[in-house]
């Protein structure tokens, strides 16, 4: 028992030796050892292939917008917004993708633009709050479809902003197929999309149903 205690005794002098020295590091040092342990300690975490097992705080400046994000906020919606973390503070990280050094936004734009608020900025110290998704989402077909599925399970999408993404993703070789599967939709809500598209190339390999022939007599 004594040499437990022994050893608990030289673990806690260690310890406060350890805080000493990093209290007098600079705040960038302190933020970059605090998300080194962070990963660390999510390597030898039983939940390590889940996100939110490990939210990191990267600077403003490294997070970065997607240009096909079709979730808006009313301005009502936003202001409630600021306000929820201005007084709450942040309870719910970013969620990105990692590109060239940078952090892309999958999911928490909005949350991201109210962190680069003088006011908010100034009490995380330039920082925001973020989890990291896999490699298996690197693929941007996959960030998009990624995107759609968070927006969608909270029920808000902007259809016109809809239409542009699942015009794109066709243009990159998804079949309807993928869609309905990877976005959650029906092969209604898909067909829907394409004809307020009105663009005839979205139907350029589909089959249409012979039923509407003109019989003639």
């Amino acid at each position: 028992m004594d040499e437990v205690m022994l050893s608990i005794f030289e673990i806690f002098n260690y310890l406060t030796e350890v805080k000493k020295l990093y209290t007098e590091l600079s705040l960038d040092e302190q933020v970059s050892i605090l998300n080194e342990i962070k990963l660390f300690l999510k390597d030898l975490s039983p939940f390590k292939d889940e996100p939110v097992d490990c939210v990191l705080w990267k600077k403003v400046e490294d997070i970065l917008p997607n240009s096909y994000n079709p979730n808006k906020v009313a301005p009502p919606e936003y202001k409630l917004l600021k306000h929820s973390i201005l007084h709450d503070g942040y309870t719910q990280p970013i969620v990105t993708i990692k590109v060239d050094g940078k952090y892309e936004i999958v999911d928490g734009f909005h949350r991201a633009k109210v962190g680069a608020l003088e006011t908010i900025k100034k009490r995380t110290y330039g920082h925001i709050p973020i989890t990291v998704l896999g490699n298996n989402n690197s693929n941007i077909k996959d960030r998009m479809a990624s995107t759609i599925r968070h927006n969608r399970a909270r029920g808000k999408h902007e259809v016109t902003l809809m239409v542009d993404l699942v015009k794109e993703l066709i243009e990159r070789g998804w079949e309807d197929e993928n869609i309905i599967k990877e976005l959650g939709m029906s092969k209604d809500e898909v067909l829907r999309l394409k004809q307020i598209s009105g663009l005839p190339e979205l139907f350029k390999n589909r089959q249409f149903s012979k039923s509407w022939n003109i019989l003639k007599k």
